[in-house]
């Protein structure tokens, strides 16, 4: 696979703090002569777009999941990772490049990158990698069987020790007379029955 990268004007009130900005373009099928190495293919004042041959794009069994999410949302998409490097934009007098770090399919992915407070875009996924998607899928995607989850107040009780404890609703006694507020049954004769 190939991953197109994109540097174009920020348009607006944006334009205030920052004139430009990348974004991925595309993710195509790798053909040969794309070559081995990243290089620019258009750059103007506004725009550039540079190509990033040579990704291998592996489906793994154990992410099946993942992969059944990107798959069943609207619109199944390549995910990208990528970041800026200010040594390749020395290079072209252009300020930092956008380089991409990673590619997947897997929704799992996705969210483990961005969890790490990383720079990750996606791309709509071409009907033949969507097909190929499917049939991995159906090879070795197998939805985990969801179990009933006990409500909270059907559980055994536990004291802090971790041993079985009850709760009672029955009248406890303090002493003798019973407990403040108990009333004594009184008889017919006023004394007690």
């Amino acid at each position: 696979m190939a991953v197109l990268m994109r540097r174009e004007a920020v348009q607006g009130a944006m334009a205030r703090w920052q004139s430009h900005r990348w974004v991925l373009a595309d993710v195509v099928p790798q053909e040969p002569g794309f070559g081995e190495a990243p290089r620019c293919l258009r750059q103007t004042e506004d725009e550039a777009l540079w190509l990033y041959p040579g990704w291998q794009l592996e489906l793994f069994s154990d992410d099946a999941e993942g992969y059944w999410l990107n798959l069943t949302s609207p619109t199944p998409s390549f995910f990208v990772m990528w970041r800026l490097q200010d040594e390749h934009g020395k290079e072209s007098g252009q300020g930092p490049r956008a380089v991409p770090q990673a590619l997947s399919l897997s929704y799992h992915d996705a969210g483990r990158w961005l969890d790490a407070q990383e720079t990750v875009e996606n791309v709509p996924a071409s009907p033949e990698v969507v097909a190929r998607l499917q049939a991995f899928i159906d090879a070795f995607y197998v939805p985990e069987v969801k179990r009933r989850q006990r409500p909270q107040s059907f559980r055994g009780l536990t004291d802090r020790f971790g041993q079985p404890a009850s709760v009672s609703t029955a009248d406890k006694r303090r002493g003798q007379g019973g407990a403040v507020g108990d009333r004594a049954a009184v008889g017919p004769q006023g004394g007690e029955a």
